[in-house]
């Protein structure tokens, strides 16, 4: 059955844009999809009636001809209810659809369509890592596109690019961070959120998520999910919900011990609502960007405190096992990284 769904959308400099989609589904799957974006809602509910009207009395294009753009296909996917989508892998997939390259017939895609890509996102101030990421999601969308949709596509022009996209660095390894917030950055920040906090009409305890973030080693969102039936009284623990994991997108829950007061600042919080701290974390994230930067504080991100906390628990004495349990890394090695750069002494020190 075809149908159509209008969206209205403010641009960044406040004018409206009407995003019209046309969509078919056979047996509760998409099966068509396609989308034009207007200034105004008369023309685009036109065409939307009209494209309903053909699809209705000559039927859906054959898929197996692959007549569709890369911008379609990422609207199917993005439609589908049996896929879910993390934050980044979303924002991605809708850049590339909005892109030059989601124009191209998915048949036509070729290597050099994804260098000129990735040259363009380079051009524009992403850097290699984030670049790769455009690659890796769009291997994704080739690769699955024949056996959930049968589009005669495949991941090739992907691997043929690689090579050339590595040897000019147009996309690479994200860099390892390294940056800890001194004692002075901190109380300054602190200084800086709680006046910001006294100025808002909804009160976010921004020093609280600062230290409790630190002292929990938890991200941002970990820290805006926890809620009061997480909470373990006996073992002065939560369970944390989806906590990140590269092999496992959901149900990875970890039950995480909360050291150095971390247990004491969620104690205090006032038990109104189903979350500790029912905020949302972009909200959370953008306050302390805007006081950082108000401050002139250089380099410093909100995950930079978890990498705070760790070491904190390092300077304590707990082991890396011991740590990896509070911040809930798999794979110890980032860990390792961690402590090896607070106690690059540590085997010479075994000498004396």
């Amino acid at each position: 059955m075809a149908y159509f769904v209008i969206d209205q959308r403010a641009r960044a400099d406040g004018t409206i844009r009407y995003k019209c989609t046309v969509r078919v589904k056979q047996k509760g799957r998409i099966v068509y999809s396609d989308h034009r974006t207007f200034s105004k809602l008369a023309p685009a509910e036109s065409w939307a009636k009209k494209e309903v009207g053909q699809l209705e009395s000559n039927g859906v294009p054959n898929p197996q001809a692959g007549v569709i753009p890369l911008r379609e296909l990422i609207a199917i996917y993005i439609d589908d209810p049996h896929i879910t989508f993390g934050r980044t892998k979303l924002y991605v997939l809708q850049l590339l659809a909005d892109s030059d390259i989601g124009k191209i017939n998915i048949i036509d895609i070729r290597s050099h369509h994804i260098v000129d890509h990735c040259k363009n996102r380079i051009q524009a101030g992403a850097g290699p890592s984030t670049v790769a990421h455009d690659v890796s999601y769009l291997r994704w969308c080739l690769k699955m596109a024949k056996p959930s949709y049968g589009y005669p596509v495949t991941e090739l022009p992907v691997i043929e690019s690689y090579e050339l996209l590595h040897s000019q660095n147009l996309i690479g390894k994200s860099q390892r961070r390294s940056r800890r917030p001194t004692s002075n950055e901190i109380e300054r920040l602190k200084v800086g959120l709680n006046e910001r906090a006294s100025k808002r009409a909804a009160h976010i305890p921004y020093v609280d998520l600062l230290d409790f973030s630190i002292l929990s080693c938890m991200r941002v969102g970990e820290v805006c999910r926890i809620r009061w039936d997480d909470v373990d009284e006996a073992q002065k623990a939560v369970t944390v919900r989806d906590r990140k994991d590269p092999r496992k997108k959901a149900g990875n829950h970890m039950i995480v011990p909360l050291l150095g007061g971390a247990w004491e600042l969620l104690q205090k919080q006032p038990r109104t609502e189903e979350r500790v701290f029912p905020y949302n974390e972009r909200s959370v994230a953008a306050g302390f960007q805007r006081v950082r930067n108000a401050l002139d504080i250089e380099d410093l991100r909100y995950h930079d405190l978890r990498r705070e906390g760790a070491s904190r628990l390092f300077e304590k004495g707990y082991s890396i096992d011991e740590v990896a349990q509070v911040t809930g890394h798999r794979n110890i090695n980032t860990l390792w990284q961690v402590y090896t750069e607070l106690f690059p002494k540590r085997l010479h020190d075994k000498e004396l």
